[in-house]
């Protein structure tokens, strides 16, 4: 059975349920948890931010995400799990190929991880991490769909 399931997390709804289903499961079977969150430093890293200062931008991004995976982590704890936690820092790349990348050399077994489950303009203009995981994972995925979108 899983012993070490990767799980992918944002501030959104669909991942907090993602998240409980891997706390539930982890109880089940005894496995390790990891928490990754993605943080894109990209978006300031280069031109048309002369006016900002991009540093400072970036460590307010970091932040962000240091505190999304810190409130994930809680919701982990609360459900019985000692997860571990990692960001991984984006500088405009795939990050689907990233979160495989880390899941790879966690060595986990399993990734759950939640898809907003658009369709036809959505899922063009915005694309699918979920997706790109799912067609080039080495391990099964998971998906956990928000019944409320």
């Amino acid at each position: 059975m899983y012993q070490r399931i990767f799980v992918p997390v944002d501030d959104s709804e669909t991942s907090n349920l993602a998240l409980a289903e891997a706390c539930k499961l982890a109880a089940e079977v005894g496995a390790q948890l990891r928490l990754v969150h993605v943080i894109d430093l990209a978006q300031f890293g280069w031109g048309g931010t002369e006016f900002l200062d991009a540093s400072d931008l970036q460590k307010s991004i970091k932040q962000a995400g240091e505190q999304v995976l810190g409130q994930a982590e809680a919701r982990a704890r609360n459900a019985g799990a000692m997860p571990e936690t990692h960001i991984l820092e984006s500088w405009g790349d795939k990050i689907a190929a990233m979160l495989l990348e880390d899941s790879k050399s966690w060595g986990a077994d399993l990734i759950v991880m939640g898809t907003h489950g658009w369709s036809g303009l959505m899922h063009l203009l915005m694309g699918s991490v979920a997706e790109g995981v799912l067609k080039h994972a080495d391990v099964p995925v998971l998906l956990v769909r928000n019944p409320g979108n």
